[in-house]
């Protein structure tokens, strides 16, 4: 009896227990649908394939590292496998050489990847309002986002790895999402579980005041804002967004033909459904009048031609995200050393706008750079999505982009038609999405 009893009170307390730790996972669930974005600690129930995700990631970029980025790529290299053995677990990876050569393309070292991939910290875990069933976890420093993928969505995104590639070597400055890498990981129990590993538009986030999530249609693209004074990191839609333009004065004509450019080509791959994120921040006092010296011009027309520098974090910048070599803005205006080591100039020195490209040409030619539509790069660490405006620094990227308009969706788009008669929504084809979104961009900038 005292046996049975003390089993029934062993038992009632591991109850009692289990109960404690549900009713804590579930409060954690309820802050994290609010603050959207939180750590994977050790409570949290992605910990385990985080932790394994980190070191079947730091072997797998090992052995994929492209040292060479003057060999042009192989046939096979876009097709090749690679599966790692661990304790509970195999990494495979897909395509890395490819990916390695993209990666440095982008001045991202697989140095600065691995480390930010592997490191000690949490990963982060972003709870969005997207339909999507995906998971997003994001490294601790917020560079990088994991994004869980269907087979069928990973296997579309090797298949057109071959264009995606060509389409940034014509056009360096696209805002495509940077897809770095297409990896899966499989349990001796479980499902494979495929994921894509992207560069976060939104980086570095720390001063970013608003975020949208732009498909230029009306149904269902509103999101319902938090209280004032909420800490809830929210993404609104188009429906949020109107009554708002994006000024970028004279970036305004490049981005127009940058979208028309990428729209282009999202549409030659039947694709829908992908969305134009835009997040913005006010632009320091210093910022909004950036000088227009030689040294500032050289630097910059460098990164237009060779790709954005390394984006390591300078440990003395002012700005957060701004890139080695940017010197501290209260140096600057104590007239310490400009970029380059070179003394900045004085307003009657600098260079006239009327004389910019005579200044470019010694530097660089040109005509490469107006035939891809190439700009001057800001001095910041996520150049490639960033768009400097006379008051606001824009934070631009086109994400999501493996939805094909395949039966399914054609059958989809006769519903909607039918069941929103007369109004836009995001279903439609492939030319007609393209044009709509860039119509979009066109009507809400100035």
């Amino acid at each position: 009896m005292n046996t049975r009893f003390q089993n029934g009170s062993a038992m009632s307390g591991e109850s009692r227990r289990s109960n404690r730790h549900r009713r804590l996972f579930w409060n954690l669930r309820q802050r994290w649908k609010l603050l959207g974005l939180f750590e994977i600690d050790k409570e949290h129930e992605f910990y385990p394939l985080t932790c394994d995700l980190k070191q079947g990631l730091k072997q797998a970029i090992q052995e994929s590292i492209y040292s060479d980025t003057t060999i042009a790529l192989a046939d096979e290299d876009y097709s090749a496998k690679i599966t790692q053995g661990h304790e509970g677990f195999l990494m495979r990876s897909y395509a890395g050489p490819v990916f390695s050569y993209f990666r440095q393309s982008l001045g991202v070292s697989e140095e600065s990847f691995t480390r930010s991939l592997s490191c000690n910290d949490f990963y982060l875990q972003f709870i969005s309002n997207s339909k999507s069933k995906a998971d997003f976890f994001l490294t601790n420093d917020k560079r990088f986002f994991l994004k869980t993928q269907t087979k069928r969505e990973a296997h579309f995104m090797l298949q057109i790895l071959r264009r995606y590639i060509e389409h940034f070597q014509l056009y360096p400055h696209s805002l495509l999402v940077k897809i770095l890498g297409v990896y899966s990981i499989t349990y001796a129990q479980n499902k494979k579980k495929y994921f894509i590993i992207m560069q976060s538009v939104f980086f570095p986030d720390e001063r970013i005041t608003s975020r949208y999530d732009i498909k230029g249609c009306k149904v269902s693209r509103w999101t319902e804002p938090e209280p004032e004074g909420s800490r809830v990191l929210q993404v609104f839609k188009d429906c949020n967004f109107e009554g708002n333009v994006i000024c970028l004065d004279q970036q305004r004509a490049w981005l127009l033909r940058q979208m028309e450019l990428d729209a282009r080509f999202l549409q030659q791959l039947n694709v829908i459904d992908y969305s134009l994120l835009v997040g913005s921040q006010p632009l320091h006092a210093d910022e909004k009048n950036q000088s227009w010296s030689l040294a500032n011009l050289i630097v910059r027309t460098k990164r237009s031609v060779n790709g954005a520098a390394s984006p390591t974090a300078s440990n003395t910048a002012s700005v957060p995200g701004t890139v080695d070599g940017e010197e501290d803005s209260s140096e600057r205006d104590e007239g310490g050393a400009g970029l380059m080591g070179s003394q900045e100039m004085k307003p009657a020195e600098q260079i006239p706008m009327k004389k910019l490209k005579a200044q470019l040409s010694m530097v660089s030619d040109t005509s490469d750079i107006i035939t891809q539509n190439r700009r001057l790069l800001p001095n910041y660490k996520n150049a490639l999505h960033v768009v400097d405006g006379p008051e606001q620094r824009y934070f631009i990227g086109i994400i999501d982009i493996f939805t094909v308009y395949g039966l399914r969706k054609r059958l989809e788009h006769l519903w909607k038609s039918v069941r929103y008669r007369g109004q836009e929504f995001s279903t439609v084809s492939p030319l007609y999405y393209s044009h709509r979104l860039c119509h979009w961009v066109e009507s809400h900038t100035v």
